[in-house]
């Protein structure tokens, strides 16, 4: 028999009333050294059972460890997540020292979103992509980052790719029933994840010499492309024909997730006003700024004509440089923010084995390496054997407005501006955990309150370039809430990406898409709403004596947990975050 999540904690209830105690039993204090020893202990099982985020947060004792998706192996950290939950819940909030009541909160909805996750959402059950992307990241962080000597980081690669065909001999006996979505989504991806290790692994250890383990990472490497070859044929004339099941995780399930991983409590209804009302106040904005721009034309006309606004492909990466230095001017001259260090992120074409996946990224390292410390801003650069008529719809992405929108949001003062301040965190808690709405929530909350702060004088094609992405992620919170409590198909989703956001319909039905797996990327629009909500909260309690400047630096401070953590710790409550 199976014991479930459910199980154990009926059988721990049913314990504790059986066995109810003479006198008020004092719960264990945490002290600093047993608080320490308590996370050093989590972290350990948290690693081992997810390697690959151990390589990523810099721990690279994790680099030769991969993970193990047999059904045995998720019962284990079931087990080991239950008890680490008990573990923490039992110690008494009144006796902790400064500072440890946040973590052990943000510790223990980290656990619960996991076990979530697991036992109720179940992505291994349902999601062959899990698998071929899980192990194409797996190698992605060990050649991303030159945090060691290629040599050393080919030996990690070849000890995780001597288990990757394990995770498609789990893939087959977890599988059950998927979405049809997800099987079509897994086979969109494993072409292009096959061509990674054929051609992206191998070109970033060109430099190694070393015959003897070039050749055992030939047989490796080939090994996990056949595996890849088969489980692509596996997910097509196998699992594809079966796919007959609802992404929809459900309302219950829906609210736990942003409970757990944002703790946002919100009623989905009262959300969905939320979300409807930004929505709407940004249409309203795209239209007023439309005709300040120009009155003859409607709102598509002239997005289509700031989109038509290109540097040349050639051009592309000064063009962001030049950004940078705009921005950083104005952020110390304004007192937006005080920048922690005068280090600038790198910034570069994005490399050949990254390119497929994003037109520009923020890879900060992680709180705790140590060597390879550079923060890269990828800017991916049209290919070259590519026709004139791709290299305009590529650079369409990149016009001189979403240029400056692009660069606030990754760097000055979005991704690398957080990543300033949480390396230097004193909490190893608030080092390696933290949730979406916040660092997402910042950098979305940058693009526009730079311009509320007057970057650019007003300029009113910044602005058409600014609300349309917010109305994208407006979009991208409505259907998220929408399609997986059963109120929006996919269908009705793409159709909502083109009407409301002004989307042409190829990047709608990728957005949807990638909503039917990622049910809570609502967490762009929300954490922006979350923080607008503490800023006038904060400005309420300091009066004539708030400074945007002093908000900012505390809010960043904190690291990247919850909002409602930071609210608690800049105004002492728990109060509404929305």
């Amino acid at each position: 028999m199976r014991i479930t999540l459910r199980t154990l904690m009926l059988v721990f209830l049913l314990g504790s009333a059986m066995a109810q105690p003479q006198q008020p039993k004092e719960e264990p204090a945490a002290t600093p050294a047993a608080w320490d020893n308590l996370v050093d202990e989590f972290f350990n099982s948290w690693f081992k059972f997810r390697p690959t985020n151990g390589t990523s947060a810099g721990l690279h004792q994790y680099d030769e460890q991969m993970e193990d998706y047999t059904r045995a192996s998720l019962d284990a950290e079931v087990a080991a997540l239950t008890d680490f939950e008990k573990r923490f819940a039992g110690l008494d909030p009144k006796n902790e020292p400064v500072g440890i009541g946040v973590d052990r909160d943000l510790v223990i909805n980290k656990i619960r979103g996991r076990l979530l996750e697991i036992t109720s959402i179940r992505p291994w059950e349902k999601n062959p992509d899990v698998y071929s992307s899980g192990i194409s990241r797996a190698a992605f962080v060990l050649i991303s980052r030159a945090f060691a000597p290629p040599e050393q980081r080919l030996k990690s690669v070849i000890a995780r790719e001597r288990r990757m065909p394990q995770a498609f001999d789990a893939a087959r006996a977890n599988l059950k029933n998927p979405p049809r979505i997800y099987s079509e989504i897994a086979l969109q991806q494993l072409p292009g994840i096959i061509s990674f290790f054929q051609k992206d692994v191998p070109v970033a250890f060109k430099d190694v010499t070393d015959q003897k383990l070039l050749a055992e990472f030939k047989r490796t490497n080939n090994a996990v492309i056949t595996a890849l070859e088969q489980y692509q044929k596996f997910v097509r004339e196998e699992l594809l024909p079966v796919s007959k099941g609802d992404f929809a995780i459900g309302a219950e399930n829906y609210q736990k997730k942003l409970m757990y991983d944002e703790m946002v409590d919100v009623p989905l209804e009262s959300l969905l006003k939320s979300g409807y009302d930004d929505l709407h106040k940004n249409q309203q904005q795209l239209k007023m700024t439309a005709a300040q721009i120009d009155p003859s034309k409607t709102p598509e006309e002239v997005l289509a004509a700031l989109a038509s606004d290109q540097p040349a492909p050639e051009q592309l990466l000064d063009a962001f440089k030049s950004n940078f230095n705009g921005l950083r001017t104005f952020i110390e001259e304004k007192h937006i923010v005080r920048l922690p260090s005068q280090e600038w992120p790198v910034l570069r074409e994005t490399p050949p084995f990254a390119r497929a996946l994003t037109f520009a990224s923020m890879n900060s390292p992680g709180p705790f390496e140590r060597v390879s410390t550079e923060a890269f801003f990828n800017v991916s650069l049209p290919e070259r054997t590519w026709t004139p008529e791709q290299v305009s719809q590529h650079m369409a992405f990149f016009n001189r407005y979403a240029i400056t929108d692009i660069a606030i949001h990754e760097a000055f003062p979005g991704h690398y501006t957080q990543f300033l301040f949480v390396r230097n965190v004193p909490s190893k808690v608030r080092k390696l955990l933290g949730c979406s709405s916040n660092a997402e929530g910042w950098a979305h909350y940058a693009e526009q309150m730079m311009l509320d702060e007057g970057y650019r004088n007003g300029d009113p094609k910044l602005r058409m370039a600014q609300v349309q992405q917010a109305m994208i992620r407006d979009a991208r919170y409505i259907v998220g809430i929408s399609m997986h409590t059963g109120k929006m198909s996919l269908d009705q989703a793409i159709d909502f990406f083109m009407k409301e956001a002004k989307m042409p319909r190829g990047p709608a039905e990728r957005e949807a898409k990638r909503g039917t797996s990622d049910p809570t990327y609502l967490v762009y629009t929300l954490g922006k709403l979350e923080i607008m909500k503490l800023r006038d909260d904060f400005k309420k309690v300091k009066g004539t004596n708030f400074k945007l400047e002093q908000f900012h630096e505390e809010f960043l401070r904190q690291g990247y947990p919850p909002i409602k953590l930071i609210r608690r710790v800049l105004l002492g409550n728990d109060g509404p975050v929305l």
